[in-house]
This record gives structure tokens, sequence and C-alpha cells, in this order.
């Protein structure tokens, strides 16, 4: 190729690239452009009430330092069935140069909040459990003791179903980061605990796309085993800036899934966009309706 072609080529590319403006993650506009028009509410040790989220700790755990947040709805009333928005947390001690935080808390998560409002889902907040001095403690970072966080997960849900009238047949697990990722990696662990869902909200990173996580079972063959477990329950899976890496696993795996990609175009790792009205929240709102078929 003589140098004309080569510069001929050149131009050709960077007119194509011009045709096709990407923007990176440092170009997006940063989530506080927009204002919120929600705000989780702050975890209290109070009696469960309507519009009310609790710090409880789930019985058989008692004398321990493991507890979970509970959020009745508004329109909450003793007898009636609720569907429940379930929410594991990012990974905790995480800060970035956006001012993204996260400390790994149940009390600071907020995409069940945003996906309904304060209204017409219960939403409950599940800790990563791990043994600490002795003493069985919520887990900023990572699993913990999967087993017990397992175990936990489903003695809490079994208990917020008979207590406050949560539909079994309508449980959506949600997470954020970390939490994503626990969507496939705790609530497909086992054929036990991956019957207990109806649908899923992945936001910000995916069980199965990075393989350098520094925990046991995150290669892709056994990601894969847990993936399978999913059948045909759909997946609403979005990240900020883009979905691709996400969207190009799931396709190189061959599982015919029930996936619906949303970028979110934000540079933030956080999940406050939730609590702001934008296109994407709408879309996901939306979405959860038609799954779970309400009005």
């Amino acid at each position: 190729m003589t140098k004309l072609h080569h510069l001929l080529f050149a131009q050709y590319t960077l007119l194509l690239l011009a045709s096709f403006p990407m923007k990176l993650s440092a170009e997006l506009p940063d989530l506080s452009s927009v204002p919120v028009d929600l705000t989780a509410p702050p975890m209290v040790k109070e009696a469960p009430a309507a519009g009310k989220r609790i710090e409880q700790t789930t019985q058989g755990w008692e004398n321990t330092q493991a507890h979970h947040a509970l959020y009745l709805p508004v329109d909450w009333k003793p007898g009636a069935k609720f569907p429940i928005l379930v929410e594991y947390a990012g990974n905790g001690g995480y800060k970035n140069k956006y001012g993204d935080t996260s400390e790994g808390t149940v009390e600071g998560s907020n995409i069940g909040y945003g996906l309904s409002g304060g209204h017409g889902f219960i939403w409950l907040c599940l800790p990563y459990i791990e043994i600490k001095n002795g003493t069985k403690t919520n887990a900023s970072t990572w699993w913990g003791d999967v087993e017990e966080t397992k175990r936990y997960c489903l003695a809490t849900v079994r208990a917020v179903c008979q207590s406050y009238g949560g539909d079994t047949s309508a449980i959506v697990l949600c997470g954020f980061s970390r939490g994503s990722i626990a969507c496939n990696y705790i609530g497909l662990h086992d054929d036990e605990i991956a019957k207990l869902w109806r649908a899923f909200v992945c936001y910000s990173h995916y069980d199965g796309v990075t393989t350098s996580w520094p925990y046991a079972n995150a290669d892709k063959t056994s990601a894969l085993t847990r993936l399978k477990r999913l059948g045909n329950r759909p997946q609403f899976i979005c990240m900020e800036n883009s979905i691709d890496s996400t969207r190009i696993y799931l396709e190189q795996t061959g599982v015919a899934g029930k996936f619906t990609y949303v970028p979110i175009p934000f540079r933030n790792h956080n999940d406050t966009w939730t609590l702001r009205d934008i296109p994407e929240r709408k879309q996901a709102r939306e979405w959860l309706q038609q799954v779970l078929g309400t009005p």
C-alpha cells in the first residue's frame, strides 16, 4: 500500500469514527447534572410499618451481628400481597475520581427504592455474611461465607413472605456492582436458591465477564454452570457507559436467555441513577411491570 493509500485509509477511518461518535466515560455527563426526585429512607431501629425502612435480624441469627434492611411500601397493609425487590449491595471501601462511593452496606442500597418509588413493592436489602472475630456479621466486601449468605437469604425471604405479605411468585433479585454479580453468583448458586426468583435486575458488572475477581469459582466454566440455572426468566442488564462486554459474553455462552440490555449514559459507578427521573429508570420500571404483569 502506497503512502497515498495509507493517508486515504486514515482519513476514511477518522471520517467513519466521526460518523459514529462514542463518548468515553470521562466525557459522559455526571449524575449530579440530574436532580434527584427520590431519596431512600434511612434505616431505623423501629417496628415495621408502612413507609419505614427498618433494621432487622432474621430468627436464627439473633445472637449475631448479621442484619438486613426491610422497607414496607407506603401502601402496605396487613393481609395484602406485595411483590418483593430483594437487593444486594456493591463492595465497600469503593471511591472513584468522580466522587462515587460504596460502603457495601444494606442501608446504602438504592435500586429497589428507585424502581418502586416506595409504592407497591416490599424492598428487602440482604447481607453477605462472614464470620469475624468469632461472630457472624455483614461482610462489606465480596461474599463472606457463601453457604451462610444463601441460608440467610432463604430464611429472610421466607419470613418476609409469611409475616408481611410477600408474594412468593413475584420475587425479583436486584444488585449493584458486587450485587450485580451476586444476582447469578448467589442467586443462582444452586437449584435451591435459584428457584426463588421471578426475574433479575443486574446493574454494573455481570457474573462470568471478568474472571480475575479474587474469589473462588469466578471462572467462566463455573459462571456458565450458574447461568444455566436461569432458564427462561428475564434479566434487565445495565451498566454505566456501555453494556457491550456483557452482551458479547452472554452471546458467546450460547445461553438463549431473556436478556434486556440498557446502557446508563452517565460516567458514574453508583446506583443513585435510580433515584432520578431519567429514561432508563422509566424503562426499568416498565420492564418490571411487564415481567410481573402489574398495571
